[in-house]
């Protein structure tokens, strides 16, 4: 069976501090305003001191948000050029010498996962770090994270970590209803 690449994120471990944001920044020299990994809280804001619920309970909710890696990617279709690709391990990455900054694949993500390099004139987005897996590595973002709240791996492969966490606990993809078939798992609170 095909390797199918993907995330478990435990949202249950997450206490908002970026450091995945800011890793994977300095990691794939990400430009300026823009992050290939938002974190978002209860409000799906990127806004830090709101909790959601009301006193006495109130609550802090973090939810890190990088490509989704979809099984089938509206991003991919709409590139007039072909730069959006999936590879057969499914991570969905851009041939930047490809991009003409047409930002098709930014409007075509459910996900808010693209973003416009207005500089470079290019779309910018996670690879899971392709580079470093190549040299079997983990992606920057699972290296740094303090909690261990980001997990990767072959969601094929019963053996990983990633496929025993997806039949073991309850997960959540998000917006299953756009039938992308998102390669990110959640562990909600």
């Amino acid at each position: 069976m095909a390797k199918k690449m993907g995330f478990v994120i435990n949202t249950k471990r997450c206490v908002g501090c970026k450091t995945c944001t800011v890793a994977c920044k300095m990691e794939n020299h990400v430009a300026p305003g823009l992050a290939r990994i938002r974190v978002l809280d209860g409000h799906q804001e990127q806004v830090f001191d709101k909790p959601t619920g009301t006193y006495p309970n109130p609550k802090l909710e973090f939810v890190p948000i990088p490509c989704q890696h979809c099984d089938d990617p509206p991003c991919v279709p709409v590139c007039p050029t072909g730069a959006s690709k999936k590879k057969e391990d499914g991570i969905v990455y851009v041939e930047m010498e490809d991009c003409i900054g047409c930002a098709a694949c930014v409007a075509a993500c459910p996900y808010d996962s693209r973003q416009m390099d207005d500089e470079a004139k290019k779309v910018d987005k996670c690879t899971l770090c392709m580079h470093r897996l190549e040299e079997d590595k983990a992606p920057m973002c699972v290296y740094c994270c303090p909690g261990r709240a980001i997990v990767y791996g072959d969601l094929n492969d019963p053996n990983s970590d990633v496929a025993k966490l997806v039949s073991s606990q309850p997960v959540k993809q998000m917006k299953e209803d756009q039938g992308t078939g998102p390669a990110a798992y959640y562990i909600l609170p």
